[in-house]
């Protein structure tokens, strides 16, 4: 029974430790979207105020504003960039790190920009003013070099998969294809035909051209009489030749022709 208890005891704290724990993530993710979406909102009124005072304020002060709203867009486009890309590409953490040495420097920069804001000696001003815009054109620049880099490297990693896509494409298709590179006949060629016997020849003459192109004469005497054919026909087989013209003896007759006439001779 004291088992029992012992078990459901532990449970029971377990249970306690681990509600505990996901209260405290859930409210730390809360504050931090919390502040996040201050810090934007601080970020937007602040870039605006900035974009309005170089519009609306002539000589240093509004040159100030202007150095200052330059200065903030591009260290933040290149934070977003670099941040973007580390999770892709490893190689970019370095980068990552010289830009956090090299947001020191802007940080420092644009404290030292919002402090001469309201500064009322507009002479002094405007005699550090060639200075710090200069300083602030380097911290840009670097900014915008490391940026640019980061996207020029995604946009070539880009074109080499698409290279290697389209190139893989391209063999796939050929092999779709493949009844176009080597095409076959539909239809075999037929054999030539064998030479056979005319309705002119025997096939005594048959045999006997066989046997001369074969290489040698076959002999072709039949009977007792060396040579001597049948009556009526030729030596070679063949039927002797009809004359041209039927003599009138040998023509016959029909039953619907009439008898001719005796000559008169008187």
């Amino acid at each position: 029974m004291e088992a029992v208890i012992a078990v459901v005891a532990l449970f029971f704290v377990l249970f306690v430790v681990l509600g505990a724990y996901a209260t405290v993530k859930a409210v730390g993710a809360a504050k931090r979207g919390v502040d996040r979406t201050i810090t934007q909102a601080k970020r937007t009124v602040e870039d605006t105020t900035l974009r309005a005072r170089s519009l609306a304020q002539p000589g240093p002060a509004g040159q100030l504003a202007d150095l200052r709203l330059k200065l903030r867009t591009s260290m933040r486009a290149t934070q977003e960039a670099l941040q973007a890309g580390v999770g892709e590409d490893e190689s970019l953490k370095e980068s990552l790190a010289l830009f956090e040495q090299l947001s020191k420097h802007g940080r420092e920069l644009d404290d030292e920009l919002r402090r001469l804001e309201p500064e009322p000696d507009r002479a002094k001003l405007a005699q550090r003013l060639p200075a710090l815009r200069e300083r602030t054109e380097r911290v840009v620049k670097s900014a915008d070099s490391l940026r640019w880099a980061a996207h020029d490297r995604a946009r070539k990693f880009a074109e080499d998969d698409l290279d290697t896509l389209s190139a893989q494409i391209d063999v796939e298709a050929g092999a779709l294809r493949h009844w176009t590179t080597e095409p076959v006949a539909v239809w075999p060629e037929a054999p030539e035909p064998e030479p056979t016997a005319t309705s002119g020849q025997t096939w005594q003459e048959t045999s006997e051209s066989g046997g001369a192109r074969s290489g040698g004469a076959r002999p072709t005497g039949a009977g007792s009489g060396g040579g001597a054919s049948r009556s009526g026909e030729s030596p070679g087989g063949q039927e002797p030749p009809r004359p041209a013209i039927t003599p009138p003896s040998a023509r016959p007759t029909y039953p619907w022709q009439k008898k001719p006439r005796p000559e008169s001779t008187t």
